[in-house]
């Protein structure tokens, strides 16, 4: 980063490490993102950074310096946001003073380094400083005006205070709440991603309470927004949504998959909600999920495997099950989702006040690792045959029923794992074909 700095001052020009980064390390936190602003223009940085890239016509620089990414930033002023989310024009400048002022947060409106020739030193307009000191979050001059701007700023705000500890401002925090309804101008892909970061938080409940409380929620989604005030027979005195944020919490912060699972595995609650009773909520729970995933852009296996799990989230283990029982869940889930589907349980677990392993999760999962360990055929793949075998060896045709017979010989094979044999499947599945003839 001194490198940069030092790059751009032996080329006449000023340069300060600004934003997120700076905040970071004052925190003593790892820095993700170097950002770096200078008065150079962007076809001056990229010719003082030979391979570069000119990013966007904000002024943005990608620069790969000692295997690190770096991102360069011409100074700027920002007009005119008709859509609440990108000015409408931007005015490169020389002042470094202009270009904070435009910032979000008064923490990441500080700057680090110098105009050409002079020694780098800290400037802090905004006292941001002072908040890190006290860890508030506070925007940067009028909130509102901030957020009319750039509406993603208030789900920011929340995001930040959760992940780095800090308060939010009562004046920001009002402005948020006044303002809440303009995350409709905002897109799913830019909500998801701040979501995400919220969900990496170390205690995300801290982030999703805001939210709610805020109203920011209810234009994420109406559907988790709706838990609020449903009764749960579970902790005293705390409600559904109560619950979800227990179960965020008690997921583990390194599985991305199960936090996003535990947010949304009772969605389907309050649509189903009637005399006290929850029924089939996993199976509509499962399709709101996904509708709320697609709204928000979220990739289609991500989906995919957070539907899967907020639809199988409610079995049922019995001690009684034999082996073969213990074959047949770990098909109905899938390798893939087991240990997943394990973890969300135990959240939800904890989130209803029970102990981590209720219902047996501990021996249930051992039996399944037992098996797992074991190496027996759990799917198709496994299988000492494939439809190729049996259209060669026994003439039968593509299609749903050559679907079906490999489905039986599956179903026959977690029973008894030893008729896994070639010879023996392909027995069983000419017998099959005659029978369905």
């Amino acid at each position: 980063m001194l490198d940069l700095i030092a790059i751009l001052g032996a080329g006449g020009h000023a340069a300060y490490l600004v934003g997120g980064s700076l905040r970071d390390r004052m925190l003593g936190r790892d820095v993700a993102d170097w950002d770096l602003a200078t008065d150079a223009r962007p076809e001056r940085i990229v010719e003082l950074f030979p391979g570069a890239m000119y990013e966007n016509r904000f002024g943005t620089v990608a620069v790969q310096h000692l295997d690190r990414p770096f991102e360069i930033t011409t100074f700027r002023t920002d007009h005119d946001y008709a859509d609440h989310r990108r000015p409408d024009r931007v005015e490169f400048g020389t002042d470094i003073g202009e270009d904070l002022a435009r910032r979000d947060f008064t923490v990441n409106a500080m700057a680090w380094g110098g105009r050409s020739g002079e020694l780098p030193g800290l400037l802090d307009p905004h006292h941001g400083i002072a908040d890190l000191e006290g860890r508030v979050l506070r925007a940067v001059g009028d909130p509102g005006a901030r957020f009319d701007e750039d509406a993603l700023r208030m789900i920011r705000a929340v995001r930040l205070s959760a992940t780095l500890g800090f308060s939010i401002a009562p004046t920001t925090l009002a402005a948020i709440a006044n303002r809440a309804d303009l995350v409709r101008h905002l897109s799913g892909a830019r909500i998801a991603a701040e979501l995400t970061k919220l969900l990496a938080a170390p205690t995300p409940s801290i982030g999703l309470g805001t939210l709610e409380s805020t109203g920011l929620l209810a234009g994420i989604s109406a559907e988790l927004a709706a838990q609020r005030g449903i009764p749960q027979n579970k902790v005293a005195d705390e409600d559904l949504w109560d619950h979800t944020l227990r179960s965020v919490d008690a997921a583990p912060a390194d599985r991305p998959i199960v936090r996003l699972a535990a947010l949304v595995h009772d969605i389907g609650k309050p649509s189903t909600f009637a005399d006290g009773r929850f029924i089939g909520h996993e199976t509509v729970g499962a399709t709101e999920a996904g509708e709320l995933l697609d709204r928000l852009h979220v990739p289609r296996a991500t989906v995919e495997r957070v539907t899967h799990l907020v639809r199988q989230h409610m079995f049922v283990y019995q001690p009684s099950w034999g082996d073969s029982a213990i074959r047949r869940f770990i098909a109905k889930i899938g390798r893939p989702a087991l240990d997943e589907l394990f973890e969300l349980r135990r959240a939800d677990n904890l989130g209803s006040g029970l102990a981590a392993d209720a219902g047996g999760l501990v021996e249930l999962r051992r039996r399944v690792a037992d098996q797992l360990d074991a190496d027996v055929a759990l799917d198709r793949g496994a299988l000492a045959v494939d439809g190729d075998d049996l259209i060669a060896e026994l003439g039968a045709s593509p299609g749903p029923r050559l679907g079906a017979v490999l489905a039986r010989l599956l179903d026959a094979v977690i029973e008894d794992p030893a008729l896994n044999d070639r010879p023996t499947l392909l027995l069983l599945a000419q017998t099959q074909l005659a029978e369905d003839a």
